[in-house]
């Protein structure tokens, strides 16, 4: 009796969850006007560590598990609502994965250490923040989108860049919450604001992290790439492993 009633509460889990992945990509691909698309998703098979899932791709030795594009490819990325339904209705356990560039935001993102010295960084110069996704192991920075050429003349101004941090322009992915990837759960770490609305009250955030993302039909504001970058580049440097590893 006992396992028939576990079984009761997970598949409410599970639909529950698929729902506010449902609804988050709504919001993202219909409200925002973000591409998005499902990701791989993960397997049974645990990472190489030990922890967490393996990837639902052939790739035993996935670097992200879970978390990109697979069956669909990124190409397929759209914000047509009823591709977007149809996707999640038949895979609602599938990540959301932005198409990042374009006309859809950019980010960086950086290890998760690093990501929370940042965030306290810029808080302290007074910085106003966009999106910031959290994953177990690194933290993206939801940036305006930015063309490579742009991108290219900040770095190039750097006396030294860690190659930890990793730049989501065009071409480019994400994978945004509510999603479950194979090193955990996606979170936001600062849930989205509408373009020039006010910060929102303590109650408000958490309704809306609560939610999945799915705050205000505008689009969230975003900040420009090099008002943030410099804080990144340090607070990676200073990481324990001096910003040397690419930490996924």
């Amino acid at each position: 009796m006992r396992e028939i009633l576990g079984r009761r509460r997970r598949l409410r889990l599970r639909r529950k969850e698929g729902a506010a992945r449902l609804e988050a990509a709504l919001t993202f691909a219909t409200a925002w006007q973000w591409p998005v698309l499902p990701g791989a998703g993960t397997a049974p098979a645990a990472l190489r560590d030990g922890r967490g899932l393996g990837c639902a791709c052939p790739d035993p030795d996935c670097a992200v598990p879970g978390a990109h594009p697979f069956d669909p490819g990124l190409l397929a990325a759209t914000t047509d609502e009823r591709m977007v339904r149809w996707w999640w209705t038949n895979r609602p356990a599938a990540p959301v994965i932005l198409a990042t560039g374009g006309r859809a935001p950019c980010a960086v993102s950086l290890p998760a250490l690093a990501g929370a010295r940042a965030l306290v960084a810029l808080d302290r110069m007074g910085m106003r923040l966009g999106p910031v996704v959290a994953t177990p192991t690194r933290w993206s920075l939801l940036v305006a989108p930015y063309t490579l050429e742009r991108l290219g003349e900040l770095l190039y101004s750097k006396d030294w860049v860690p190659s930890s941090l990793r730049f989501h322009g065009e071409g480019g992915y994400l994978v945004l919450p509510p999603s479950e990837i194979g090193t955990g759960q996606v979170r936001w770490e600062r849930p989205p604001v509408p373009l020039a609305a006010p910060a929102p009250s303590t109650s408000v955030l958490r309704r809306i992290t609560k939610g999945g993302g799915r705050a205000e039909a505008a689009a969230p504001w975003l900040p420009d790439v090099e008002a943030v970058l410099d804080a990144l580049v340090e607070a990676s440097t200073s990481a324990p492993d001096g910003g040397s590893r690419l930490a996924y």
